[in-house]
């Protein structure tokens, strides 16, 4: 009889998986991870020359995704777009409804999907794995936001980029590396690479 499938070096489990499993414990975490994209949005810092300010809630998309896996970080980051989009003033600054960063939501949504999926496969166990992935959904993020921005304000394609991505880059390489923090110690905490 093999031992080598022991669970705790098993993959195809995210964080949220270790809690007991039932519709209840799925339907607080989506709307925990909602509210917490909300409440991270209103960490927000203005660019000089940029309608889409530094905010946490990048940082938390991707978390949300991660923790939860692509079904539920998905389902999280739906119902973050679609009580913002009726009235919630929970984007950045408190704002609601479409405005010219949208698109960065939309892409968060596809980001905490992407992000979701690659924990499901052992991505968040080890810190430059983690910062792959946080890479990865960022440039997700961005992939939707940036046209986004151009088309919503009639940027050119490169002023949507000066305005829109250079300056988060640095902000974003934080970010990851708080990520490439708090991930891998979570698993070694609760025993499971």
């Amino acid at each position: 009889m093999s031992t080598a499938a022991a669970p705790s070096t098993r993959t195809g489990l995210v964080l949220a998986d270790l809690l007991p499993a039932s519709r209840v414990r799925d339907t607080a975490l989506v709307l925990g991870g909602a509210a917490l994209t909300g409440l991270a949005a209103q960490i927000a810092v203005p660019v000089p020359g940029s309608p889409v300010p530094v905010t946490g809630q990048t940082f938390a998309a991707l978390l949300v995704g991660t923790a939860l896996g692509a079904g539920r970080g998905l389902a999280s980051l739906a119902v973050y777009a679609l009580a913002g989009l009726a009235g919630v003033p929970w984007f950045a600054n408190g704002s609601h409804g479409i405005g010219a960063s949208f698109g960065y939501i939309l892409g968060m949504l596809l980001a905490a999907a992407a992000v979701g999926a690659l924990a499901r496969r052992g991505a968040d166990r080890s810190v430059w794995r983690t910062a792959g992935t946080m890479a990865l959904g960022s440039a997700v993020i961005y992939a939707v936001g940036v046209p986004y921005l151009a088309l919503s304000t009639g940027m050119s394609a490169s002023a949507a980029i000066a305005a829109g991505l250079t300056p988060f880059l640095v902000g974003d390489a934080l970010k990851a590396a708080l990520a490439m923090g708090v991930l891998p110690t979570a698993w070694k905490f609760v025993g499971r690479r």
